[in-house]
């Protein structure tokens, strides 16, 4: 099975991309700038060649109506803490590749099965077997998945209940939103053992939280609980013990019920936007907002309007 994965990357550096020989599970890296003269980033193709078999570790559900759009991937690994082993990651791989081609989702929810852990980080006794060589692959394949995930097309949100930790909270801070219970248990606690956030935990959480606070938990590889959380801007609402799940829902119905391209573009804008000079990003934001003129959602938005009755968007 091959999955491809589209990732927009922060760097133009071509000394990083180093070519390797294929195996079962290898990566190949073939690059090339965007046509667009206003792009900011490197654009990369990465091929990751998979094992065929399905993962036992993550599921993929597609919610019915009235909830049709919205798909939750479901972490099954009670006897690890969903900890994140060559399976895990596997299955991962293979659910964001088909949300990204399932042209009738408009947001994901990440979420456990498990009580009382989202997701433990990676899988330190699986760790423990590998060369050097497979550790540095299978981070790198780490790091490479969650940047998919970033880049998804379609809004998502990492629904955190109980531990949050090390790869965990790096999958967490990928999604566009986050939600936790006052329970939460989040922190990066990789130096302790003598590494670091190696799957973008030490770009992406400054960047939420700023620089000073991000040293000073990484450093530490200090654990915070859900309201901390909140109180830093790490996560975008804390609710009570055990309803995470039912306030992304909401927020996920939410998101679901507007233009389905209007979020897409609006994600691209922000997304890309804050990465440049703003009169770069205003730009961009133009050029996104073209994209909507001609669409017929936005005509039956107007319409909707003028009716007063709820739109009933297409996605065209």
């Amino acid at each position: 099975m091959v999955v491809v994965f589209r990732v927009l990357a922060r760097s133009v550096t071509h000394n990083c991309l180093k070519k390797s020989k294929p195996n079962q599970q290898s990566l190949s890296l073939i690059t090339g700038f965007t046509s667009n003269p206003h792009t900011w980033r490197f654009q990369s193709l990465r091929t990751l060649i998979l094992e065929s078999t399905t993962s036992e570790s993550v599921k993929l559900n597609r919610l019915s109506d009235p909830d049709s759009g919205i798909v939750e991937v479901k972490l099954e690994r009670p006897g690890a803490k969903n900890a994140i082993g060559r399976d895990m990651l596997r299955g991962l791989q293979q659910t964001f590749d088909a949300i990204e081609k399932d042209h009738s989702a408009n947001v994901v929810m990440i979420c456990s099965s498990v009580p009382k852990v989202f997701c433990a980080g990676a899988d330190l006794k699986e760790r423990r077997t590998m060369e050097p060589s497979e550790v540095h692959f299978f981070v790198k394949s780490l790091r490479l998945t969650f940047s998919f995930l970033e880049a998804l097309r379609v809004p998502s949100i990492a629904v955190i209940e109980g531990a949050a930790l090390g790869g965990g909270l790096e999958m967490a801070l990928s999604c566009d939103l986050r939600i936790c219970g006052e329970d939460a248990v989040l922190g990066l606690p990789e130096t302790g053992l003598a590494i670091i956030p190696g799957a973008g935990g030490t770009q992406r959480l400054p960047r939420l939280v700023g620089k000073a606070v991000a040293k000073e938990l990484i450093y530490t590889g200090r654990k915070i609980c859900g309201r901390d959380a909140m109180s830093m801007g790490l996560v975008n609402y804390c609710v009570p013990a055990g309803e995470a799940h039912i306030k992304a829902l909401e927020i996920a119905r939410d998101i679901s019920q507007k233009g389905p391209i209007a979020i897409r573009m609006a994600k691209r804008a922000i997304n890309e936007g804050l990465e440049i000079d703003m009169a770069s990003a205003l730009t961009l934001e133009e050029e996104c907002y073209e994209q909507l003129l001609n669409t017929k959602d936005r005509l039956e938005g107007l319409a909707a309007f003028a009716e007063k009755r709820k739109p009933r968007y297409t996605g065209e």
